[in-house]
């Protein structure tokens, strides 16, 4: 547990105090073996996808800064310096072979356990196990150690046992110090600890993130890349650990550096980024670089992005505008609550819950949709208040997307100081920091009273109804991103029952890939299990399948007349709770939208013809058909089911879902 201290040795006193040597004319390579540590589900399995949604931009950085190392020779002439990157969340670390490529005298080998942030924490430490026990030399580094070391006077105990296992801990940033950390790998005379949380580096000349075209082969989307444009916050948010790891001042890229890597991984494919900066309306040199990006666009680069900024960045002069023109799609906002009680007491006071809908649609105005981070477990919160809350956030304020979390004492943050230093009842496996999860106890709802309000919470923003008034409002151009983000938002709650951003695409877990704590479970046992899940997520594919055919058909691109019609239509189906809608309702409807109604012929033929999905609003009757019959099978009614109707049916069912893929493939 992280209040247990182990050493009263002073952190200062063991600060880094090497320089760059270069390597001695016996080590001929150094290879950079840089992984991205994953977490373990519940059950104790790793957590491994065959395709992953978001990239690293941790490995990005270190990748650059490495290739940086090697093009200016900081270590000398005579060595090559080679960079390996290994994700774990799409790939199995390859331990073993990375232990042969130490096993070469002329050969420097270090393995950094990057960006590992407290829920992927046990099993960066798991790895670095492993990896010691066959000599391999190993850091390990992110927002974890750099939060523990930051936040306390001392050495915790998960700090002092990677020591122990002899790894080496970095705390901070390291844009000004890879070349030195590289120097006394090859060297021999790496550290037991480094820590540059004091000195955090000026970023405005520092090599950018680099994109591996091999690595990103391992994401569903592969043009999209991800950048830091800036570090740091300049608030003061009790739950956030941005502010005590990468301070509260503000340190930014030039805007010329951006541009010259947007146009080289521009050709590898890149087209799209998520700025990973906190908060980007908060870097000074927001305008040079949305204006660089709009010159760059302007020279035919299709380039495109979405960004991290606070509630009141929109009423920055010229701030919206400039987005809009740069390509940026989506705001992801730090919202956090629309109970100001609650913002009070995670003292983000900057955020107005009275101008939230006024914000977001100044957003929308300019074409740039909306996603909210929204935490679930403030003081103020109960499961009823919870509920209410969600429903004004999409009915009231008129936000198109949300990502819920829970509120999480992580490491770094003043909540988590405060919690160790008054002896609250944390949750002692890191691994549950993971903000879905509940790590500490509530003052108003039980631990399980508490996830089943953040459970609901996705499910009750993400309607049909919700999604369906979003897909209308927004912009034929934004049309397809965001239905596109439903799409994997929907398949994250139904299939994976975990967090879009923290998943990926087909899960792979293997029988041996599991916690050391936890007991393999046998052949038969294990293959069971898994045949379950396979046949359980299939079930809930075909589920979203459906959902979301209903949802293009209801919102597709249709002439105003069939709006109209469809508007009605709705409108008779809610009134008298009617899943069949009759001729009469259809010469109603063409009445209200036309003022004049077709024929029974023209109509019936219109709607026979079940190639075209002109009048097709809905799948509804197709989907009470088919559970009408399938109950009838159950029931060994076959001779009742009418075969000619079911043949029917069939062609209308394969036409929709052709035309949806097709739609899909095609953003049409």
């Amino acid at each position: 547990m992280v209040s247990i201290i182990r050493t009263n040795e002073s952190i200062d006193e063991v600060e880094d105090s090497s320089h760059i040597d270069p390597a001695p004319p016996s080590v001929k390579r150094l290879i950079v073996t840089l992984i991205k540590p994953s977490r373990y589900d519940d059950d104790g399995y790793i957590v491994r996808h065959w395709r992953g949604v978001l990239p690293s931009n941790t490995l990005a950085c270190l990748d650059g800064l490495t290739g940086d190392v090697a093009d200016r020779k900081l270590l000398g002439e005579h060595i090559e310096v080679e960079t390996r990157l290994f994700d774990e969340t799409v790939e199995s670390v390859p331990v073993r072979r990375i232990a042969r490529w130490s096993r070469d005298k002329n050969v420097r080998l270090i393995v950094g356990l990057v960006g590992v942030q407290s829920n992927q924490f046990a099993r960066a430490r798991d790895l670095a196990r492993e990896l010691r026990s066959r000599g391999v030399s190993v850091m390990v580094g992110g927002f974890h150690v750099s939060g523990m070391i930051a936040m306390f006077p001392q050495l915790t105990s998960d700090i002092t046992e990677m020591i122990d296992m002899g790894v080496t801990v970095v705390a901070g940033e390291v844009e000004d110090k890879w070349s030195v950390l590289l120097s006394d790998v090859v060297n021999d005379r790496l550290q037991p600890l480094y820590n540059f949380l004091t000195s955090p580096p000026d970023l405005a000349r520092k090599p950018l993130p680099r994109v591996s075209k091999d690595y990103m082969k391992k994401f569903a989307i592969r043009y999209m890349g991800t950048i830091d444009t800036s570090r740091g916050c300049p608030f003061n948010c009790s739950f956030c650990t941005i502010i005590n790891v990468q301070g509260r001042k503000m340190r930014c890229r030039e805007a010329e550096n951006m541009r010259h890597i947007l146009i080289d991984n521009y050709a590898k494919g890149i087209t799209h980024y998520f700025f990973t900066d906190d908060n980007f309306s908060r870097n000074k040199n927001w305008r040079p670089i949305l204006e660089e990006l709009i010159a760059v666009r302007e020279q035919g680069y299709n380039i495109g992005f979405m960004m991290q900024i606070d509630t009141i960045a929109y009423r920055i002069p010229g701030f919206v505008e400039l987005a809009s023109r740069a390509g940026c799609s989506q705001v992801f906002i730090g919202m956090e609550s629309i109970n100001q009680e609650n913002l009070k007491a995670a003292g983000k006071t900057q955020n107005d819950v009275s101008d939230y809908a006024h914000m977001a649609k100044t957003w929308h105005d300019a074409g740039v949709a909306t996603h909210v981070g929204y935490i679930i477990g403030f003081p103020f919160d109960t499961p009823e208040s919870v509920r209410e809350d969600v429903r004004r956030l999409s009915e009231e304020v008129g936000i198109q997307q949300a990502s819920f979390f829970m509120l999480t004492p992580l490491p770094g943050s003043v909540d988590h100081k405060r919690a160790v230093e008054t002896g609250a009842n944390l949750d002692t496996d890191f691994n549950n920091y993971d903000s879905f999860h509940a790590a500490m106890d509530h003052p108003r709802m039980t631990r399980e009273e508490w996830v089943g309000a953040y459970q609901d919470a996705w499910h009750d923003f993400y309607t049909i109804d919700h999604m369906k008034r979003s897909l209308r409002a927004i912009s034929r151009r934004l049309y397809w991103s965001l239905f596109g983000n439903y799409m994997w938002y929907k398949h994250s709650i139904l299939v994976d029952g975990t967090h879009p951003m923290v998943t990926g695409f087909v899960r792979i877990k293997g029988r041996r890939n599991h916690r050391p704590e936890v007991a393999r479970q046998p052949v038969v046992r294990y293959w069971a299990g898994r045949v379950r899940e396979f046949a359980h997520d299939m079930k809930m594919r075909f589920k979203l399948m459906y959902e979301l055919q209903e949802l293009w058909l209801q919102t597709r691109r249709r002439t105003e007349t069939e709006i109209k019609v469809a508007d009605f239509l709705n409108a008779v189906a809610r009134q008298t709770a009617r899943a069949r809608l009759h001729v009469s309702d259809w010469q109603e409807a063409f009445v209200a939208a036309t003022g004049r109604a077709p024929s029974r012929v023209r109509l019936f033929f219109g709607r026979m013809n079940i190639l075209s999905l002109r009048w097709t609003y809905t799948r509804q009757d197709l989907d009470n058909y088919w559970k009408t019959t399938r109950e009838q099978i159950r029931r060994g009614a076959i001779l009742r089911v009418n075969w000619l109707r079911a043949a029917w049916n069939v062609v209308r069912d394969v036409t929709i879902t052709s035309r949806f893929a097709l739609a899909l493939a095609f953003k049409r």
